[in-house]
């Protein structure tokens, strides 16, 4: 493996980094590309998904609204000291609400990419990604309302 490593810029600055050949420019992971892609590694896997979400944390103001609001809702159970299952619940709302962001973001840049102009289908495939994100994030509301709700009210009034 290592025979396959290349010298990629870093991508947060500092110079080059060793990378697998699968995490650089131009390389493209699909069934026309097989010889590449079995030195695709679980490694490379993880490090575009990270990619991945980095690039949607960066770039899309919906999802640093997401983070932020998600750093409050671990901050209020923290505070509220909610219990197990409700924490299960609460990480599986942010989770699903930063999948969904991250979606909706492949999309968006999958539909500029083939269809640069306005084009009503493009408009729809959008407005799709997007309306998946609002639904998980008003059950994430939901959510919120059931967990943090009746501890929030316990402490302020009760």
């Amino acid at each position: 493996m290592e025979d396959d490593l290349v010298d990629v810029p870093d991508r947060g600055g500092s110079g080059a980094r060793n990378e697998p050949p699968c995490c650089g420019e131009g390389f493209v992971r699909n069934d026309a590309d097989k010889g590449a892609r079995s030195r695709f590694s679980l490694v490379c896997a993880f490090r575009c998904a990270w990619d991945g979400i980095v690039y949607a944390v960066r770039t899309q103001r919906n999802m640093k609204i997401h983070l932020g609001i998600a750093v409050l809702a671990v901050a209020l159970g923290f505070v509220l000291r909610i219990d197990g299952a409700s924490w299960a619940a609460v990480i599986l709302c942010i989770a699903a609400v930063f999948a969904a962001e991250c979606v909706n973001t492949a999309i968006e840049s999958v539909v500029d990419l083939v269809s640069p102009e306005y084009h009503e289908l493009a408009r729809r495939a959008k407005d799709c990604g997007a309306g998946a994100v609002l639904v998980f994030a008003i059950v994430a509301l939901v959510v919120a309302a059931v967990v943090f709700g009746p501890r929030a009210w316990a402490l302020f009034f009760g």
